[in-house]
């Protein structure tokens, strides 16, 4: 994909090798990937938080090395979000992948490797990795790794806008991008997408609006809470407090699938919202859980399941539509009250996302929680904030430069 769009840019979009100063890089994270020393994967991606596989090795890990010391040394709580049950989940289930591994990365680092032959990883990733990374010593320790994993497999340690390395004749010769161009550490998509509509500022939160939903809040301070997650944010000194459902948008992607075949499916989402507007505030009556595939933050229940209530044949399809998007308002009204709860009250609070386009949803989120939203004219997503990221790892913008380089499209 990425050899792809750098070929469509380059052939078709009137842009020239030689005026590319940097490249950054962000993608879908956090999640676990063996590969071997060329780089080339030895098993498919284990992808974040929506993965529950390793059940099994949370409640193991919980029990060996306990739930209080491995929330005090990494500053977070083994979830389904946590990379180090993943591995050991290889290392139980595929011991002879993990042999093979010369080092066990996520998708970011992946990219970056290919582009560069450096293997690096940012600390906001990194903290992901619970129970492998000592967060207050902002570093990969084996303190609480015996028995998961060598620390010399993990890839090295650096801050999002840090040069990892240079574009390779190699990779020169796939992509078109020019050799020695510099490449940064990069970053998980959704950081990347919080730079992109201006969080910036200590109390700024972003919304994204997508598959499932994610938040993050930039905080001063580092801050620790066991229903959400905590990390160092792509700038020393700086940290944020996150959280994520593990379904939004899938769900609606399944009503559409099961319960509106008969609709064109390039206008289907256009006609099931205006359907879901002749339904009132409220659904009629109908509740939904939007548990669909077990719950991340607050509730941390890879086994929680989803709920219908309150069906009579009176209910039509707009008011099941609008019942589940009201569900999934709910659930994310849910996470704004635990960060608030936390000691994290929300300054502004940027939406971003595909789901931005559906105004039932993101008036519903506004109603229930009392917050009003920035959305902008124009959300290009994590590529934009990519951008920005690397400009200011050749220091051609300035941090301060955030919110002036995009605040024209403000809405």
């Amino acid at each position: 994909d990425f050899v792809k769009i750098t070929n469509i840019l380059l052939s078709e979009k009137n842009v020239f090798s030689e005026q590319i100063a940097s490249v950054a890089v962000s993608a879908i994270g956090p999640c676990m990937l063996p590969i071997d020393n060329s780089g080339s994967p030895l098993y498919s991606g284990i992808l974040y938080g929506v993965d529950t596989r390793a059940t099994k090795e949370i409640k193991f890990l919980n029990e060996t090395i306990g739930e209080e010391k491995i929330f005090n040394f990494g500053g977070n709580t083994l979830t389904s979000q946590s990379i180090g049950p993943k591995i050991l989940w290889l290392k139980n289930n595929h011991p002879e992948i993990y042999k093979k591994a010369d080092k066990i990365v996520t998708s970011t680092t992946f990219v970056v490797k290919k582009l560069t032959n450096k293997c690096v990883i940012d600390h906001y990733t990194a903290a992901n990795f619970t129970p492998l990374y000592d967060k207050s010593k902002l570093k990969w320790s084996d303190e609480l790794s015996k028995g998961i994993i060598d620390i010399s497999k993990l890839p090295e340690l650096k801050w999002s806008t840090e040069i990892a390395g240079y574009i390779t004749e190699k990779a020169s010769l796939d992509t078109g991008l020019p050799k020695g161009v510099p490449v940064t550490v990069g970053t998980i998509d959704a950081a990347a997408e919080a730079i992109s509509v201006g969080v910036k500022e200590i109390g700024d939160m972003m919304i994204m609006y997508g598959s499932t939903m994610f938040f993050i809040g930039l905080t001063s301070r580092n801050k620790s809470n066991k229903t959400l997650w905590s990390a160092p944010w792509l700038f020393e000194d700086e940290y944020a407090l996150m959280a994520g459902t593990s379904t939004s948008g899938t769900i609606t992607q399944w009503f559409k699938k099961e319960f509106a075949k008969d609709l064109n499916s390039d206008t289907v989402f256009e006609k099931l919202t205006k359907l879901a507007e002749k339904s009132p505030i409220g659904s009629n009556n109908l509740i939904t859980l939007p548990y669909f595939s077990g719950e991340r933050t607050p509730i941390q229940n890879p086994n929680a399941c989803g709920i219908i209530f309150g069906l009579n044949l009176t209910h039509t399809r707009g008011d099941i539509y609008r019942s589940i998007i009201e569900g999934i308002s709910f659930g994310a009204n849910h996470i704004i009250e635990t960060f608030k709860d936390s000691g994290f009250i929300p300054n502004k609070l940027f939406a971003v996302g595909g789901g931005v386009k559906n105004k039932i949803w993101t008036t519903a989120v506004s109603d229930i929680s009392g917050l009003d939203q920035i959305v902008k004219s124009k959300t290009l997503g994590a590529a934009y904030g990519n951008a920005f990221l690397a400009a200011l790892s050749i220091r051609d913008v300035k941090r301060t430069d955030i919110i002036d380089w995009n605040s024209n499209l403000l809405t």
